[in-house]
């Protein structure tokens, strides 16, 4: 079966889309708001404002951070991998020290 969708409308840059998702009310219109805020900051520096143009802009902007912050979480995760392997080390060091 089928799980159910919600069904919202949101407006994003002037034009009115009925988004269907899973998610919540709440999150689906942050999600919108997002989207309709980059395409007006990118329409503020863009010359040329078609619809599609800014569009496009503002996924290559918005892709940019996401592909960002992918590269942080995964840098914190080898850190974090990295230091709790050497403090396993180390207690296995001190185990060993303590059983002889």
């Amino acid at each position: 079966m089928e799980s159910p969708k919600n069904r919202v409308r949101v407006n994003i840059y002037g034009e009115e889309y009925t988004v269907r998702s899973e998610g919540d009310e709440e999150y689906i219109r942050e999600v919108a708001g997002y989207v309709d805020r980059k395409m007006r900051e990118i329409a503020e520096t863009t010359a040329n404002k078609s619809p599609s143009r800014v569009a496009i802009l503002a996924a290559l902007n918005i892709t940019d951070e996401f592909f960002a912050e992918k590269r942080r979480d995964a840098l914190g995760r080898s850190d974090i991998e990295q230091r709790a392997g050497s403090i396993i080390t180390l207690l296995d060091e001190k185990l060993s020290d303590a059983i002889e």
